[in-house]
């Protein structure tokens, strides 16, 4: 009777699905294009997003603050205020109390 040798080819092939499926799981977990990497960007996007609207909103306030301002249109209340704060200016009426 004649005994059978087990081929080694299907083990090897077995080994090596096994690896490259293992490996691809990894890569789309973890790797460079993987779901945490999308979680870690999307993240980032919604920050972004939110300083973005902040200084939206801080140039257009400027914007209008140097409008009112300008020649063409002079607002006489902002002017005192700035006049206020940036000179120190007050009327010779007004008391300040420290």
């Amino acid at each position: 009777m004649t005994t059978r040798r087990p081929t080694i080819g299907p083990l090897i092939f077995v080994t090596i699905a096994v690896v490259l499926g293992a490996y691809f799981a990894f890569a789309a977990v973890q790797g460079e294009y993987g779901i945490l990497q999308r979680v870690q960007i999307e993240a980032e996007i919604a920050q972004r997003s939110s300083e973005r609207d902040a200084l939206r909103a801080k140039v257009d306030r400027m914007a209008n603050l140097t409008r009112r301002l300008s020649d063409d249109y002079l607002d006489l209340d902002l002017l005192d205020q700035q006049a206020r704060e940036v000179l120190g200016a007050m009327r010779s009426d007004e008391i300040v109390i420290r």
